[in-house]
């Protein structure tokens, strides 16, 4: 298990920030500068999401490649966000999923994230219509990924319950397919997080461990349950430490933050703060193996 910082965290700089819930950063940071932030956190891994550099030249990929390698960092390579394939609605994803799995492969990455669809997405109807429209776009990802050395790690992403991601991975039966473990957005779906958790960390090949509390509004929507500082929130993180560790886990435990609670001041202290915890947090779990 590796601490990480998954480039969600830096959305604010790249034009994803929530309307009405937060402001574009000032300044803004370049993907470069991110990295470069990212990397003084002293992490062993990075999660980087493709809208962060969807159009890298070849001699980008030369100089991230150069860059993961002097670090020491292991590098999943994150696709979708927002909607990916619109929860089975849009083939034609399929396109730009095949052209970032080719990045994927050419930076190293072994792992990659992708999403099925968003909250905006998910359809009102049976999830038995829902499986059927999104299962041929997801086989056809693992044979892509399959052919390009890659393991996909979907998300779940505030479109899918526990139980549907986990058919998904059963049904699609492949060493190549699982789930990007994300610790909080099942809660925002209203479920009990420990046992989304526990459903899903059997076939979790990446991870976003995010920490939420509730705010105000509507518990049914988005802005209910923003980020918060690693162990201040609502999420049994250690004992998601602990589960992942019985079960040999070896991925990413990256960090993600996305609307970040106002009570905060500074994503930066958040980020070193959560960082911190998480750190401590997988020393005290393998120190009592």
């Amino acid at each position: 298990m590796k601490i990480a910082i998954d480039g969600y965290c830096y959305h604010r700089h790249f034009n994803q920030h929530y309307p009405l819930l937060e402001q574009e950063a000032v300044p803004q940071l370049d993907f470069w500068q991110c990295l470069e932030q990212a990397i003084q956190f002293q992490i062993e891994g990075i999660s980087i999401e493709s809208f962060m550099l969807p159009d890298p030249t070849e001699d980008d990929i030369l100089k991230l490649r150069q860059i993961l390698s002097a670090q020491q960092l292991e590098l999943v390579w994150a696709w979708g966000h927002p909607s990916g394939f619109e929860s089975g609605q849009n083939a034609q994803a399929l396109v730009d999923f095949q052209k970032h799995a080719k990045i994927a492969q050419a930076l190293g990455a072994k792992t990659m994230r992708i999403c099925a669809g968003g909250r905006k997405s998910r359809p009102q109807g049976t999830w038995q219509n829902h499986k059927k429209s999104l299962l041929p776009l997801l086989e056809k990802a693992t044979d892509f990924a399959i052919q390009h050395q890659l393991t996909l790690a979907l998300e779940n992403h505030v479109d899918l319950l526990a139980d549907e991601i986990v058919d998904l991975v059963k049904t699609i039966d492949s060493p190549h397919f699982g789930i990007c473990l994300d610790t909080a957005n099942n809660l925002r779906m209203l479920e009990d997080p420990w046992q989304a958790i526990e459903k899903m960390a059997p076939y979790a090949k990446a991870t976003h461990i995010k920490d939420v509390q509730a705010f105000q509004g509507d518990p049914k929507t988005f802005a209910f349950w923003p980020s918060v500082v690693s162990g201040q929130g609502l999420i049994p993180l250690e004992k998601t430490f602990h589960l992942l560790n019985q079960l040999n886990y070896q991925g990413l435990l990256a960090l993600e933050i996305d609307y970040l609670h106002p009570q905060y001041t500074s994503e930066y202290d958040a980020f070193s703060q959560s960082l911190n915890y998480l750190k401590n947090l997988k020393q005290s779990v393998l120190n009592q193996r």
